[in-house]
């Protein structure tokens, strides 16, 4: 592991920096944006925000560098992306630990995240040569139809500050093989990830003689998102985070009828059935509901188990959290980090309350952790609480360590209608060796979440499947799959071979 006064060199990230880029072009008048580190309390750097007059700099860089960028042919836009992956192998060790600094999550999951940025642009490199459209047979003799798909032009992306830099690597991995030109908003809570990562992409758009504005940067807070969100420039805002963000986001692009891909809110739940191996349903448990600190938006929020073995689940669980090392994350003895700040603290306190006020009841307390060790105040315990799942509380998304132990009877389909009660259906599990289970969970009567497991927890989704959720996640898919038809404009082209011109169904329209 790089030690953190090391990263700070090499990424120049000691002094107050600049927040807003058009690529190796740096500038920003706006506000300062400290950045607490949640492992200690120290603060990391200070970062200059954008204003409305870096705002608009960037779009007018944006729109000129478009008109370049979407003339390089898809294949040698895939070998820009290909060599950002191989910058990124170079720097993993150095972007995780930063990660796991600025955020709080485990140095182990800071490595994960950069490999999953790895991972995408691999993705991505081989979808370079593969943006293909269908060719499909005319009603209209000598005439062929076919489609093909278009950049759109500036893709606004909007990221949180539980994954700073996969989610974006997501979004612009897709986005500039389809061609077309990113700005980003990352997380006022990790703006210098946000730094590292332009200064790393920069480099590479550098080498290859990209022209300024392909990879734009502004940090700032909700109101630089109320300029992406509005600029008719912006075709597509990809925006991360929570439901009520996502619906101000939706509702501000929709009145110009704009395009979005929303990531928000998730609620997830695992079903524990008679036939499930324990084993292998507590590790997924555990880490679904911990890893993080509970701050993934695939986190484990409710376990709905038969009480045929609810007992023994109920034992295994508590034993488990019993092993649990809360701590300094880049330790790698430590499974838990701390939240991202106070606030968050704030809300895992007022979860645990309305779980007492609702009726709930605790198997395994909560509270916040103090000493030397904690000094940042952001450390507290991951809980587990008997409740049911009609609770209020149940039903909305807490993001912090906390798992609602839920118990069903009868059939399975009891348990998946519990599961689909919930307004979020980002991801859900299955734990059980019956066939006729899982298969029942994975029909479209079965689980209405956007991603539906079995045998694995909630966590933990591969960049080669689309990822995202329905409801109240938003519906959109990003990462794998067709998802990057998002990134573009569908085109249906026929062309007439012959010297006639029939119409279509069979039309007459003569003209002497």
């Amino acid at each position: 592991m790089k030690s953190i006064d090391e990263l700070l060199e090499k990424y120049e990230l000691n002094d107050e920096t600049d927040g807003c880029s058009t690529g190796s072009i740096w500038f920003s008048s706006g506000d300062k944006i400290k950045s607490f580190s949640p492992v200690n309390g120290n603060l990391i750097g200070t970062v200059r925000s954008g204003s409305k007059s870096d705002f608009e700099k960037i779009i007018q860089s944006s729109k000129n560098a478009f008109k370049q960028f979407r003339q390089i042919p898809a294949p040698k836009r895939g070998e820009l992306v290909r060599q950002f992956g191989n910058k990124l192998r170079e720097e993993k060790e150095l972007l995780g630990t930063l990660v796991s600094y600025e955020m709080g999550k485990s140095f182990q999951e800071g490595l994960g995240e950069v490999q999953e940025m790895i991972d995408i642009c691999d993705f991505a490199v081989g979808l370079s040569r593969q943006l293909h459209g269908f060719t499909m047979h005319s009603e209209r003799p000598t005439h062929r139809m076919y489609e093909q798909y278009h950049p759109l032009g500036i893709v606004g992306i909007i990221s949180a500050f539980n994954f700073p830099v996969a989610v974006w690597s997501w979004n612009v991995a897709l986005a500039w093989v389809c061609g077309n030109v990113t700005i980003w908003k990352p997380s006022e809570k990790t703006p210098l990830c946000s730094l590292v990562c332009q200064k790393i992409i920069g480099e590479v758009f550098r080498e290859n003689n990209i022209p300024e504005g392909v990879s734009c940067l502004i940090n700032g807070d909700y109101k630089i998102g109320e300029m992406l969100s509005q600029s008719r420039d912006i075709p597509l805002v990809s925006a991360t985070g929570s439901t009520r963000m996502g619906k101000i986001v939706a509702e501000k692009v929709g009145a110009r009828l704009g395009k979005t891909l929303l990531e928000l809110g998730g609620n997830n739940a695992i079903i524990v059935t008679p036939d499930a191996d324990l084993k292998m349903t507590i590790m997924g448990t555990v880490f679904g509901a911990v890893g993080t600190c509970g701050q993934r938006c695939t986190s484990t929020r409710r376990l709905i188990v038969h009480e045929d073995i609810y007992k023994s689940v109920k034992e295994s669980l508590v034993k488990a959290y019993n092993q649990i090392k809360i701590g300094d994350p880049l330790d790698s003895v430590n499974h838990v980090g701390p939240l991202i700040d106070t606030n968050a603290v704030e809300s895992y306190k007022n979860a645990i309350t309305k779980v007492n006020e609702q009726g709930g009841s605790w198997l395994v307390k909560g509270g916040i952790l103090e000493g030397i060790e904690y000094s940042s105040g952001c450390y507290v315990k991951p809980a587990i609480a008997e409740v049911s799942h009609s609770l209020e509380i149940v039903h909305q998304e807490t993001f912090a360590p906390i798992l609602y132990l839920i118990k069903y009877k009868g059939d399975v389909q009891n348990a998946i209608d519990i599961q689909n009660e919930v307004d979020q259906g980002l991801s859900s599990a299955i734990m059980t060796n019956n066939l006729k289970e899982s298969e029942l969970f994975l029909s479209h009567w079965g689980s209405d979440c956007g991603i539906a497991n079995v045998n694995i927890g909630t966590s933990g989704a591969e960049i080669g499947g689309a990822f995202g959720g329905e409801k109240d996640t938003g519906g959109g898919r990003e990462s794998g799959s067709d998802a990057w038809k998002v990134y573009m404009r569908r085109q249906t082209n026929t062309i007439n071979f012959s010297s006639e011109l029939p119409l279509a169904q069979g039309i007459k329209f003569d003209i002497n």
